[in-house]
């Protein structure tokens, strides 16, 4: 017997996958309806969170934050199976994580973090990404029921909360990747491009695959056998904010501001991604 408490899009996916793999769950969520629409599939949904849980040896979570996962689970507490493993999917801090993990230990739970790269089609195919660390025992016993869930689980080692880090280091890549291509969109409409050509341009290009090289480059630390100059990078910068309207931008303008940083510090001839230099982690 599973619980799953928070069913969005997520949560309501991952539980019609569960059932049609054989599992018996139990859900609960905020708003009741989207636990009993759930009822069709098979689920059995509860307005109470503490009974919710009860009788289930898993308890999964896919709530929005830190609070609202602690604020669950103190509701739940009372309907906990002592020794119930809980699974936290949620997107939450590292600290928060950590925390959880010693917190529900001592009460004599174990507390699993799993944040996912999925979407709800994902979540009901069971294709996609998971993340896990911590504990490596705690990890063997509970990872061929997530491997039920997603395409891959990557496992981050014993550190108790990098899976946190991992998840909040690739959304802020997909943070940053949508707000550059929100400043393309500016720059073409001010330019008069149509859509038919961008969507041709990015068919045709790439430029996805050249992630793994050019963050070797960026790491390597050695930034004098330039392939494109800060100098003419900045040049290129200054077109596109005097094309698109600086108003308009949202990602660009703050480059262009570190680009004339390095600039002014010597580094314009050095190739462009010496702009990485000072974040590079150890």
């Amino acid at each position: 017997m599973v619980a799953f408490l928070g069913i969005g899009l997520l949560g309501s996916n991952f539980v019609r996958r569960m059932i049609e793999l054989g599992g018996q769950v139990q859900v609960w969520n905020r708003t009741s309806s989207k636990a009993t629409a759930l009822e069709q599939y098979g689920a059995r949904a509860f307005t109470d969170v503490a009974a919710a849980v009860k009788g289930a040896s898993t308890v999964h979570l896919t709530l929005k934050d830190d609070a609202s996962v602690d604020e669950v689970l103190a509701m739940a507490e009372p309907g906990l199976n002592q020794g119930a493993t809980i699974i936290d999917h949620s997107t939450t801090s590292a600290e928060g994580a950590i925390a959880r993990t010693k917190t529900w230990a001592a009460k004599g739970f174990t507390y699993a973090h799993a944040p996912v790269f999925m979407g709800p089609p994902n979540a009901l195919a069971g294709t996609g990404t998971m993340m896990v660390s911590g504990d490596q025992g705690v990890i063997a016993r509970i990872e061929p029921a997530l491997a039920k869930m997603t395409g891959k689980v990557m496992n981050f080692g014993p550190e108790v909360g990098k899976a946190a880090k991992i998840k909040l280091m690739g959304n802020l890549f997909l943070i940053t990747l949508t707000g550059g291509l929100s400043d393309t969109l500016a720059y073409a409409k001010k330019a008069e491009v149509p859509m038919e050509d961008i969507y041709t341009l990015f068919e045709q290009w790439n430029p996805a695959g050249m992630v793994p090289a050019r963050l070797k480059r960026m790491t390597s630390g050695d930034y004098s056998q330039p392939s494109w100059e800060l100098n003419m990078a900045r040049k290129d910068a200054r077109l596109m904010i005097e094309a698109a309207g600086q108003d308009n931008l949202t990602v660009i303008p703050a480059i262009a501001a570190k680009m004339d940083k390095y600039i002014a510090a010597g580094h314009g001839n050095n190739d462009w991604t010496v702009i990485a230099k000072d974040t590079i982690p150890k």
